[in-house]
């Protein structure tokens, strides 16, 4: 049989080797409460998934940080790379908060009161990955669109040729789709564990937090898309005829 006792002290003093050390093992696992102290076993949980989610958010800064030294300089194989790491650490955000559901609404009424007036709104690493879509977007202007008098529309439409441009435009999307996609999953992990009906514990409504889920960090290329569609839209006509045979002509729905 399992010695939980023994478990529990083998967990909190790891046998520190070099392995151990250059990884600051004993530091790491000492970042969440001790084990006699946790409110619930779930409240492990709990804290690891939300301290590994702030630091795949430090891995994501850092990284997006790298990317516009490297579109400055238009090292643009180098910029897809990264963003493409960028987009995996997004979804690994997104498929471990999974784990959270695993959790009961009963027992993380006992985690949520030990936050004090804190929620997830004021992560650090959300917080900071807030501000940097801007001046990335700044950045891609000035070394792909400005240099060369081009617009959003010359890359996606008039002057559509799937280069450098538009395959670092299309890198941003996938960001921005994938950070929206997060914060969607985490809207409908709030939903499973204390309903969207309830208020947050600084009072707030949690439907509110909807309103950053319909954000979007790169407007103008999401908006391009909608052009494009009307603009095509008013040379074939919105209702086309049905290739099936079958209903009047312009019959289902136009997309």
């Amino acid at each position: 049989m399992l010695d939980r006792t023994e478990t529990h002290r083998r967990i909190e003093t790891p046998d520190m080797k070099d392995y151990g050390v250059y990884l600051a093992v004993d530091r790491l696992l000492g970042c969440q409460k001790p084990l006699a102290d946790l409110c619930t076993p779930d409240e492990l949980q709990f804290q690891i998934v939300h301290q590994v989610e702030e630091l795949w958010m430090k891995l994501i800064a850092f990284t997006l940080a790298e990317i516009d030294g490297h579109m400055a300089a238009r090292e643009t194989m180098r910029v897809l790379t990264l963003f493409d790491r960028v987009h995996r650490l997004m979804r690994l955000m997104t498929d471990q908060l999974a784990l959270l559901e695993t959790m009961s609404p009963f027992d993380y009424q006992s985690i949520r009161l030990q936050l004090g007036n804190g929620s997830g709104q004021e992560s650090p690493g959300f917080q900071l990955l807030l501000t940097l879509p801007q001046p990335l977007w700044a950045r891609y202007k000035a070394v792909y669109l400005e240099p060369e008098g081009r617009s959003v529309a010359d890359v996606y439409d008039s002057g559509y040729r799937h280069d450098e441009a538009y395959m670092v435009a299309e890198a941003l999307v996938e960001y921005d789709e994938l950070f929206q996609l997060f914060r969607a999953h985490h809207i409908q992990l709030i939903h499973r564990s204390i309903g969207m009906g309830s208020k947050s514990l600084k009072g707030r409504p949690v439907e509110l937090l909807n309103a950053g889920a319909r954000h979007r960090f790169f407007p103008e290329l999401w908006d391009i898309r909608a052009e494009m569609t009307d603009r095509w839209g008013a040379e074939y006509g919105v209702k086309r005829d049905s290739i099936s045979g079958h209903g009047a002509p312009g019959h289902g729905s136009g997309l």
